[in-house]
This record gives structure tokens, C-alpha cells and sequence, in this order.
């Protein structure tokens, strides 16, 4: 594959209140490191990764230096100040892209779990299909309801992905799509529905389960157990 220029946005500003901790959940530790550690790990030593915009909290940037990029010594990390939503987070990163930039990837601060296939695999999918979205098949049945709360119908599950990230884009694409859902005042729930409402298709790149997001108490035991099962393999 001919190397292009590759950057990933990792939104991490944001506050986390069902983790119910003193601080932002991602400088949290998992067996002593903080949780964005981790994910930056697997993006600082992936070969086809020119460059991370970190996007943070205004209010926690010394704290990131202090925790996180101090300690670990990145050299493609670049801090960048986010807003009041991930949305708004993400865009402040977008502005920051390296204008060499010819494919970006969107990575929650907060999956410190992801394998550099996927980075990898996402990459390449990107290159051909301009838009891709990391994801697993749905395990569980799902229900469609009304206001109600009454079923309304069970859509068949085999055509149900769990989306994940990273979420991969041509980087001029992207910007538009969120440049557009600005002035729209859209406020998506991904990044990929922002390229959806445009006509953009988005293609699926099979992920792992493991790549899970850190959101409550539970989801720190559960990634713990994870990173013990690496280790010991």
C-alpha cells in the first residue's frame, strides 16, 4: 500500500459523569496507567500513523502533560482544546488535521483496547471507499418500540452491527460533513451519521468485542481482565 498521509482525532474532553469518579475517566488507571495511555499506545507505534491530534478538556491540559504525555514520551501527539460536546470536540481536532492530511481516523479516548489490525484494516478500507465505521455483529435481539414502550417490530439482527471506532474518513470529506452539520445545528450521534445525511456510503470494518468503551465502574473490571489475558498470552 503506498503511504499517504495519515492523522487520527482522539477526542477526550469529555466528563464521563456515569463513571461517578473525581476526575475525567480517562486518566483513570487500568493496572496503574491511565486509560488514554493505552489508547494512545497502539496509535503512536502503528507505522501508518503520521500524526495524533489529542483533543482535551481546556481545563485539563496541564493534567494531561502531567499524567499522561510526560510520563510516556509520545512523539506524535499534539494537544489540541475541546468544546462542550464531542461533536464540537471532534471538529476543534478536525481544524488542527495536518493539511497533508489525505485520510483521518476518529478514536474514542476512552477504547483503550483497539488492535492496530483494526487501525490497519480500517485504513485500507478508507482508501477505496472513502468511509468506514468500525463495528461487531449485533450478539443480543433487538427491539424497536414506541413511546410507548410497546414492541413494535424486531428487525432481523443478522443486518444489526454494534458501532465502534475508529471511524475512518477522506479527510476533506469529513470536514465538510461536519462543517455542514454545523451550520445545520445537526447534532449527530457518531461521525459517520454526519457523512450518512450527505449521501456519503459508509462501509463496515469488522472489529473486535474487546474494543470496548469505558463508560461505568464496570467497564474498568471488565477492560482490567481484558489486558491480564494479553499479557498472558
Amino acid at each position: 500500500m503506498e503511504k499517504i498521509y495519515t492523522s487520527v482525532v482522539i477526542p477526550a474532553a469529555g466528563q464521563g459523569r456515569r463513571m461517578k469518579a473525581s476526575i475525567n475517566k480517562q486518566y483513570l488507571t487500568l493496572r496503574g496507567k491511565p486509560i488514554l495511555s493505552y489508547t494512545l499506545d497502539v496509535f503512536e507505534k502503528c507505522a501508518l500513523v503520521d500524526e495524533i491530534v489529542l483533543v482535551v478538556n481546556k481545563d485539563e491540559v496541564k493534567l494531561c502533560h502531567r499524567q499522561v504525555l510526560t510520563p510516556y514520551g509520545y512523539k506524535k501527539v499534539r494537544l489540541v482544546a475541546g468544546g462542550d460536546t464531542r461533536q464540537k470536540s471532534v471538529y476543534a481536532g478536525l481544524k488542527q488535521v495536518n493539511p497533508r492530511a489525505e485520510i483521518v481516523l476518529i478514536h474514542d479516548g476512552a477504547r483503550p483496547l483497539i488492535q492496530e489490525e483494526t487501525i490497519v484494516k480500517s485504513i485500507c478500507e478508507t482508501l477505496e471507499h472513502r468511509a468506514t465505521v468500525v463495528a461487531v455483529p449485533a450478539k443480543n435481539t433487538i427491539k424497536v418500540v414506541d413511546e410507548g414502550g410497546m414492541v413494535h417490530h424486531t428487525p432481523d439482527r443478522a443486518t444489526l452491527y454494534e458501532i465502534q471506532t475508529p471511524q475512518s474518513f477522506d479527510y476533506t470529506l469529513i470536514l465538510e460533513a461536519y462543517e455542514r452539520a454545523l451550520q445545520d445545528d445537526f447534532e449527530g450521534t457518531d461521525d459517520a451519521s454526519l457523512a450518512e445525511r450527505l449521501g456519503i456510503p459508509v462501509k463496515i470494518v469488522l472489529g473486535h468485542y474487546n474494543n470496548i468503551k469505558i463508560t461505568t465502574p464496570e467497564d474498568l473490571i471488565i477492560a482490567e481482565s481484558m489486558i491480564d489475558f494479553f499479557i498472558n498470552q
